[in-house]
Formats: structure tokens, sequence, C-alpha cells
């Protein structure tokens, strides 16, 4: 079985670099140094620094698998492919929600970098997924789980 492709825009390509890098290089280190000195405490039946410590080196280890994962199955957006004339993954909208009778702005980015609180949604997610494809002045209806949601398409422009 085929794995699934992580749809990620540059920058969280980047991100998730940094990310990796950043526990490689400091985190490891950070956890071994914390391991070592919980062991120079003696009884590590008893000891819950070195517990900590250790589950907190397993929790790192883990995170790392998962983002050379994501890396190795990593599809980027090309900014140079995406157009302002349709909505793809690597777009940001600006709509009109005519049920709140208010603009909203969404970024859509694949699922790996979806954080709805700072209004980037996922390609996946059922708003996200109903938008692809509409242009400007198209009006859609998307079965979200919270019922069905209209908007009227103000804007596309690059992420």
């Amino acid at each position: 079985m085929a794995e699934k492709k992580v749809v990620l825009t540059y920058d969280g390509l980047k991100k998730m670099e940094d990310e990796l890098e950043n526990l490689k290089v400091v985190r490891r280190k950070e956890v071994a140094e914390k391991i070592k000195e919980a062991r120079g405490q003696g009884d590590l039946s008893e000891n819950a620094e070195y517990d900590a410590a250790k589950e907190e080196q397993a929790e790192i280890e883990a995170r790392i698998v998962v983002l050379e994962k994501m890396l190795r199955n990593a599809e980027v957006i090309d900014d140079d492919e995406l157009s302002n004339d349709v909505i793809t993954v690597g777009s940001r909208v600006k709509l009109y929600d005519i049920e709140f009778d208010e603009e909203v702005e969404y970024a859509i980015v694949g699922s790996a970098e979806a954080d709805p609180m700072e209004g980037r949604i996922s390609n996946e997610s059922p708003v996200g997924l109903g938008l692809l494809g509409h242009k400007v002045g198209e009006t859609i209806s998307i079965e979200a789980p919270s019922g069905i949601v209209e908007f009227k398409v103000i804007e596309i422009k690059k992420n």
C-alpha cells in the first residue's frame, strides 16, 4: 500500500525541516543530559526525574519518526504554479459568510499544516474540500459538521 502524500506549502516544509533539525540537534542533547543527571542521583526505580526524562526522550524520538515520514512523502505546492483564478491548496481566500453576514479569510493548506485557530484549514476538511475548485463570485453551499454553511468567494490570492 502506497504511503499517503503529505501536501505542504513551502513555508510548511521549512517549518517541519526546522523542527526536525531542532529535535535532532538540540532536544536530543538536552534530554540525554537530563537522563545523565538523573542517573547520577542513584536508585532509578524511584527516580521521577529519570522517568520523566525517559518519557520526554520517547516523545522526541516518536516526533522525529513522524516528521521524517511526512517529509519523505511530502508534495510541495509550488507558488509559481498557483493561480488566482481558482481555489487550490496554497490559496488564501476571502469569503463572505452568508449566515453570519461577515467576511472571513482562510488559507487552504495540507492537513499537516492545518491550524483552524490561525485561519489555516485543511484541504481534507469539509470546508476546505468544499472550497476547492471554485472561483471569485461563486456562492458555495458546504455540508459541515455544524450544518450547511454558505460562502460567496470574494477574493483568491496566493498564500
